[in-house]
């Protein structure tokens, strides 16, 4: 999931040519009567006044888009024949202390009476550095009546400090967070928890571990560590070029000589990396390699890895070998794991195998399968290259999150699978 990199993919592609002029949208989520809504929100890549829209069924895309299968008005949207409204959500900005860093945060409330039963979810992100402060995801959940604070994690948007993928210092925010959303609305919340995309996790486990924490929703994370996601990454790979076991098995090689540099501060593993480079160097296909670092590791000589290596890969106290699986053993409250089926970038089998594995000991965890999907709960095609194109996040995904944190689960969610323990 791009731990060093890239993470929760928070960030949509615009795929169709401008629309025809329409009234500008004003950012905002718009209810229909049905519970059906659409959130709509600046994004980095959409050009003003153009926003981006993000409906719960997860169809989503740019006002500025052809065929934009909606219509602004004065704080309103068409949709269809129907005119769906504004919701007037209560907002509350803050800031918070955490580890002698200040962060910032949003709470954002449903409308109406206070309702001291309303779930309150603290919205724990990947590894990207965009802030999710009046992104889409926040204001999706909060649609579906829940209590949602947003915070940009430290070196990000509007928090000090440096920008970390130290899971502990991370799940420490995360608990301050869970901390500070609570004291914001005394009263008008019941349950409270965390919901962790991606690299959240990692994360928002953790922090449950730290905070009295009433429930943990997971979309497409990782119960595997970041060594193991990149072995996991190279061996999806060699298995979508139809190689077989011999490549695996030594992709697996590769792995455990990079793991090696990389937990010895790019001191040890040279001899092991120079074996494994001799043997790629027979393979044509070994070019093509890359996992989540490992092919770039092996593309650069020794002498530049003994000079930069850790500059380059090893510069964001990442936990390499963090022990996902003793987290979620100590973890007491209900979670919730959604895995993307078809998952390139977070690999899930590893994941998989352990989520049935400590269900089936009797931990409380539920876990959903989307099939034909990639990490980000994206549906995509595939082109003449064999690259993904990503359409919509799947039909079902926001739903089930939804209901699930408000202990709502009935019916079906698109095409998802619910696994049960063997």
């Amino acid at each position: 999931m791009k731990t060093t990199t890239l993470g929760f993919a928070l960030a949509f592609a615009t795929l169709s040519s401008p629309a025809a002029a329409q009234p500008a949208c004003t950012p905002g989520t718009y209810a229909a009567a049905s519970g059906d809504f659409v959130v709509l929100a600046p994004a980095p890549n959409i050009a003003a006044p153009g926003l981006r829209y993000l409906f719960r069924d997860g169809r989503r895309g740019a006002t500025s888009d052809a065929g934009v299968p909606l219509r602004c008005e004065n704080d309103a949207v068409t949709v269809g024949n129907a005119r769906w409204q504004r919701i007037a959500f209560r907002e509350t900005p803050t800031s918070f202390d955490s580890v002698a860093t200040k962060l910032t945060g949003v709470l954002i409330e449903p409308p109406g009476a206070a309702d001291p039963k309303r779930p309150l979810v603290v919205m724990v992100h990947g590894s990207e550095r965009t802030s999710p402060i009046g992104g889409v995801y926040g204001y999706a959940m909060a649609a579906q009546g829940l209590s949602v604070f947003v915070y940009d994690k430290r070196g990000t948007g509007g928090s000090e400090g440096e920008y970390t993928q130290n899971f502990e210092l991370l799940a420490a925010d995360a608990a301050k967070a869970l901390e500070t959303a609570r004291a914001l609305a005394p009263g008008r919340y019941g349950r409270a928890g965390f919901f962790g995309g991606s690299q959240g996790g990692w994360v928002a486990p953790l922090a449950a571990t730290r905070a009295p924490a009433d429930f943990v929703a997971i979309g497409f994370g990782l119960v595997a560590s970041p060594i193991e996601e990149d072995r996991e990454q190279m061996v999806s790979e060699v298995r979508a070029a139809g190689l077989g076991k011999d490549a695996e098995a030594l992709v697996g090689r590769l792995s455990a000589a990079t793991a090696k540099l990389l937990l010895s501060g790019f001191e040890q593993g040279y001899a092991e990396l120079d074996a494994v480079r001799a043997e790629m160097a027979r393979q044509p296909w070994a070019v093509k390699i890359e996992g989540e670092y490992s092919g770039a590791i092996a593309r650069l000589p020794d002498d530049e890895l003994r000079r930069v290596g850790r500059a380059r890969f090893d510069n964001l106290e990442l936990i390499w070998d963090y022990d996902a699986v003793a987290a979620l053993k100590r973890l007491d409250a209900p979670l919730l794991w959604v895995l993307a089926g078809e998952d390139r970038e977070a690999p899930i089998e590893t994941t998989r195998a352990a989520l049935m594995g400590l269900k089936a000991a009797g931990k409380p965890i539920d876990v959903y399968l989307f099939p034909q999907t990639d990490h980000g709960m994206w549906e995509f095609v595939t082109d003449a290259q064999g690259e993904r194109q990503v359409t919509r996040i799947t039909d079902g995904y926001l739903k089930l999150l939804g209901d699930w944190v408000r202990s709502d689960v009935h019916g079906a969610y698109g095409r998802a699978e619910r696994l049960t323990a063997q």
